[in-house]
């Protein structure tokens, strides 16, 4: 038996992701959610539906995916239930996010390296200073 969640307001959808219904506004203004509207109240209800691809809209941003590509891969979903095309894309996408992140990394380990060997040097200019 599938219990079906109950429609909830964008305050209630922000508080329970830890995000602020500006942020929600912000992502339906992109396409990537579609709350339902409730004439009488004037006002958006979310669903499971919305729910889940915020769940997964925040998890692409922690990861590092933009907004369009993030986008993308949720909208892939509606044209193939199968979930085909939308791996195919999640995985061509987290490949090239690997890739940007190991070059950040030697990035940064060169920069620390360097950094490591000017603050030697300036250490031991520091000691020929209090010495004289």
């Amino acid at each position: 038996m599938v219990v079906e969640q109950p429609l909830v307001s964008i305050s209630n959808l922000a508080e329970e992701f830890l995000i602020t219904p500006r942020t929600i506004r912000y992502y339906e203004e992109m396409g990537l959610l579609a709350p339902v509207h409730h004439e009488k109240m004037s006002q958006r209800l979310y669903g499971a539906r919305e729910r889940a691809r915020l769940k997964l809209i925040l998890r692409g941003k922690r990861l590092g995916f933009s907004l369009s590509e993030i986008k993308e891969m949720i909208n892939l979903y509606d044209i193939d239930h199968t979930e085909g095309l939308q791996l195919e894309r999640a995985v061509a996408y987290g490949e090239k996010r690997l890739q940007e992140l190991e070059e950040k990394i030697q990035e940064l380990t060169l920069l620390k390296a360097e950094l490591l060997d000017y603050h030697q040097q300036f250490t031991e200019l520091m000691k020929k200073c209090t010495e004289e």
